[in-house]
């Protein structure tokens, strides 16, 4: 019988890598979005996935829950903002907060058990045990905490993948790599901060690998109830080193003015250390390797 997962977030760029990783490998799977998604990003696979469309009552969401039994919950969904403004609190908490929590409801009043969650490096700012860069990172540990009540009171066991920053070829998101390439495509220039912050790039073949590992290792460790992992590799780089490979490695050439802007607030200058790693997993795409992909 063909296993069944349930991903939240599945119509974005990590989401929708898995919902074809996991079509690929003959699973059943059914996306949570709402009405205002664009299916974009799964226009080669849209045929092959069920989608449930949220309309935020939660009746109808433990309906779906018994409906398809599934053996997985995927949640990978979140809204993101760098930075606030009071316009964007009560998004923030529906979409990182309560939202999950309606799944974890869900699944209480179902037989599906078994959630990975996504948090984010970003909540470990200085490297500290807790200290949120910013609001976004701050409803990811909101919610770990809701999640702790649910495994201690409902049977649920969950891993949390903390995830570094994530790029891939196919990325359609504003994110660095993409703009790099955009820009140096186009011959635009690019005004940067000074450079000197570091960052911690997982090409989204291994972050997806990431997720498979941790399903596999929740089913075959039946003690874990709620574990948290983070998920990067050993290649820390600052901006300025990043920008010479890239022009490196895709032949390129970026016109950067560095200092064109000044750092956000609480830019990440040290990069949170000392985490779990999850067992049996391991990059396999090289930095090097990852950029190749968007050589001329």
């Amino acid at each position: 019988m063909n296993k069944k997962a349930i991903i939240t977030g599945g119509t974005g760029f990590v989401g929708s890598n898995l919902c074809r990783m996991l079509v690929d490998n003959n699973w059943k799977v059914y996306i949570i979005s709402r009405k205002s998604s664009s299916y974009d990003n799964l226009n080669d696979i849209r045929d092959k996935v069920t989608i449930y469309e949220y309309n935020y009552n939660i009746l109808d969401l433990i309906y779906f829950f018994n409906l398809v039994k599934a053996d997985i919950v995927f949640h990978i969904a979140s809204l993101y903002i760098s930075e606030h403004e009071p316009k964007h609190i009560d998004n923030l908490i529906d979409s990182n907060v309560k939202f999950g929590t309606h799944i974890l409801e869900a699944m209480s009043k179902s037989n599906t058990k078994l959630i990975i969650n996504t948090g984010t490096s970003w909540q470990h700012y200085h490297t500290n045990e807790y200290n949120p860069v910013n609001l976004y990172a701050s409803t990811k540990e909101a919610f770990e905490k809701v999640i702790k009540y649910y495994t201690e009171t409902e049977n649920i066991r969950c891993i949390t993948l903390k995830l570094f920053d994530t790029y891939g070829e196919t990325d359609k998101r504003k994110k660095l790599i993409n703009l790099l390439n955009k820009f140096a495509d186009e011959h635009k220039q690019l005004n940067m901060s000074p450079g000197n912050q570091v960052i911690n790039l997982v090409h989204i073949d291994d972050v997806i690998n990431a997720f498979i590992k941790a399903y596999e290792y929740l089913i075959d460790n039946k003690e874990i109830i709620n574990e948290v992992y983070g998920v990067g590799t050993e290649n820390i780089i600052s901006l300025k080193e990043l920008m010479t490979l890239f022009e490196e490695v895709t032949g390129k050439k970026l016109n950067i003015i560095w200092g064109g802007h000044g750092y956000r607030k609480r830019e990440v200058m040290k990069l949170w250390k000392g985490y779990k790693k999850l067992p049996n997993w391991n990059c396999r795409v090289t930095l090097r390797e990852g950029l190749g992909r968007y050589r001329k």
